[in-house]
C-alpha cells in the first residue's frame, strides 16, 4: 500500500504517477520495470517516489489492486443488471474485458500480468469479491446472486462455483494472450466452456 504521503498529493498528481506506472508496467513485466522510467514519466524526483511507495512492487500491486476493485464494482453492477444471473454476468464481464483490451496499453499491461502470473498476482486480481470472504463486496455479491438458477446446496458450494468460474475466466484471458486469439475466437472458446459448466459434465 502507498505511504500516507501519497494520499496527501492532489488527485491530479496521484493520477499522473499512476499513469506513469501503468505505462511502464505495460512496456515490460514487473521484474523488468524501471523506477527511473516511472519517475521520468511522472516528472518527480527519485526521493519523492520513495516517500510515496516502498518500491516498484508496492506501486505495482497498488495499481493492480485499484484495477481489481474497479472490476469488482463493475461485476456487482452487471450482476444487478442481469437480475442475479451468475453465468450471464460472467459472460458480460468477459466480453467487457475483451473490449477494454482493445486499448493497447491496457492490453499490454494485463498481458504482462497474466503471462507472469504468480500467487500474489492472482490473489490481488481476485481481490474482495472472490477470495476475501470477510469483505463487504463478497457479501454484497452473494446476496445479489439468484441461487434458484444454480444446482447448489448451500453458500459454501456457491463460493466454490464463484472460484470455478473465476478460474475459467482467468485461464481464458491467459490463452487470449498466449495464443493471440481474436476477440471472436476467445469469446467462442469461453462460451463453449461456460455452456459445458451450465449443462454439467457427467451424464446421469
Amino acid at each position: 500500500m502507498p505511504k500516507q504521503t501519497y494520499f496527501h498529493l492532489s488527485k491530479e498528481k496521484q493520477e499522473t504517477l499512476i499513469a506513469a506506472a501503468k505505462k511502464e508496467f505495460s512496456r515490460v513485466p514487473l521484474h523488468e520495470a524501471s523506477v527511473a522510467n516511472i519517475i521520468k514519466s511522472a516528472g518527480i524526483p527519485r526521493g519523492s517516489f520513495y516517500q510515496y511507495f516502498e518500491d516498484k512492487e508496492d506501486l505495482f500491486y497498488y495499481l493492480l489492486n485499484q484495477l481489481a476493485e474497479k472490476s469488482n464494482r463493475r461485476f456487482i453492477s452487471v450482476l444487478m443488471d442481469k437480475n442475479g444471473d451468475l453465468f450471464e454476468t460472467f459472460i458480460a464481464t468477459f466480453q467487457f474485458m475483451l473490449e477494454v483490451h482493445r486499448d493497447q496499453e491496457h492490453k499490454n499491461f494485463f498481458k504482462n500480468v497474466y503471462l507472469n502470473m504468480n500467487y500474489k498476482h492472482e490473489k490481488t486480481l481476485a481481490n474482495d469479491v472472490y477470495e476475501e470472504t470477510q469483505k463487504t463486496q463478497y457479501f454484497t455479491t452473494i446476496k445479489l446472486i439468484d441461487t434458484s438458477k444454480l444446482n447448489i446446496q448451500d453458500e459454501q458450494e456457491l463460493h466454490h462455483v464463484l472460484k470455478i468460474l473465476m478460474g475459467v475466466t482467468f485461464q481464458n484471458l491467459v490463452q487470449l494472450f498466449v495464443k493471440e486469439y481474436s476477440d471472436e475466437e476467445a469469446l467462442k472458446n469461453y462460451l463453449v466452456q461456460i455452456d459445458l459448466l451450465k449443462r454439467g459434465l457427467q451424464k446421469n
